[in-house]
């Protein structure tokens, strides 16, 4: 799986990062930028940048250095969904990645066992859903979304064309009705059917952070965690604000003789800047994807403290 800047799985770190660049929607703006270090498609900065010349200033360079998700056009890649206003309950979703010739691109790379990993969250960081569409012949993707509340929801692609580099684009749908806004307090700790999983280590921006998942049931360890889309776990982050995204994969590979099957997944991940995260842990036991949720505050001390209770249908494919 990718993202323009993200921690290459098994081992490497991935790195998202842009000088706060809080956008909204596919919103492009005259943001102030750093340059970014190598990202897991090996790139230096976010995908498809090239800053060689003398233009780094212009708005088409500037969006090339924005964090991943924040634009729905990006390196010539377009997402174009078919409609963005969906009905609450489970609708199907559909959509096409557009090319740099404007045609339906049809050729993806397999990445974390599927083509396509598609990621939808309410904007207030609620009713998170990681599923796997199904392509057509003419490059249409379709699935079946489960929005179970009204409201503005940022959709992510994370694909990988073939003979292309790692994209992930966003565009926002919306699901008609009222609805009121959530919102969250710190927590390292996350309920989820029974299952408690505590959030260890810090989010430093800037810098390479290791951080450790240690998953619980009933008071005991799970040593026995399966293997979901190549890997013990898939951490992925949101910048509270924009939705900057981040996706992370844990380091070792279920199978390799080194790394265990639990209690502990780790991760490295660096954010961008201070702030707000919003963490999202996908992780499989007894043939069932759960996916536990953490709340960070970058400028302030950890807290514990124990979410409610995560949904039991996460949508996933």
């Amino acid at each position: 799986m990718n993202t323009a800047a993200k921690l290459s799985a098994y081992g490497a770190v991935l790195a998202l990062v842009a000088g706060g660049a809080w956008a909204a929607g596919s919103a492009v703006g005259p943001f102030a930028v750093e340059a970014a270090p190598s990202g897991r498609d090996g790139t230096s900065g976010a995908e498809g940048a090239g800053h060689g010349d003398d233009h780094s200033g212009t708005v088409a360079e500037t969006a090339q250095d924005q964090p991943a998700g924040l634009a729905s056009s990006r390196g010539g890649y377009t997402l174009a969904p078919t409609d963005t206003t969906l009905t609450t309950g489970t609708d199907s979703f559909s959509f096409r990645i557009l090319g740099p010739d404007g045609a339906a691109v049809t050729g993806f790379d397999v990445e974390h066992d599927k083509r396509m990993h598609l990621i939808a969250i309410r904007r207030d960081t609620s009713n998170f859903r990681h599923v796997h569409p199904e392509m057509a012949a003419d490059g249409t993707w379709t699935v079946p979304l489960s929005l179970p509340d009204a409201g503005s929801y940022r959709v992510f692609a994370d694909f990988k064309p073939t003979g292309g580099e790692d994209v992930t684009l966003g565009v926002d749908v919306n699901a008609a009705g009222a609805f009121e806004p959530r919102a969250y307090q710190p927590s390292r700790v996350s309920e989820v059917d029974g299952y408690q999983v505590r959030l260890d280590g810090d989010l430093v921006p800037g810098k390479a952070s290791p951080v450790r998942l240690t998953v619980s049931k009933g008071g005991v360890p799970v040593t026995d965690l399966q293997p979901y889309l190549a890997a013990y776990g898939h951490l992925v982050a949101l910048r509270e604000g924009d939705l900057a995204y981040l996706h992370v994969h844990p380091e070792g590979v279920p199978g390799d003789g080194r790394t265990p099957a639990g209690p502990e997944i780790a991760f490295v991940a660096e954010v961008p800047s201070a702030g707000g995260y919003r963490l999202f842990l996908d992780f499989q036991h007894d043939g069932v994807v759960r996916t536990a949720e953490f709340t960070v505050d970058t400028d302030g001390a950890p807290v514990d403290e124990v979410e409610p209770e995560a949904e039991e249908e996460h949508g996933h494919g």
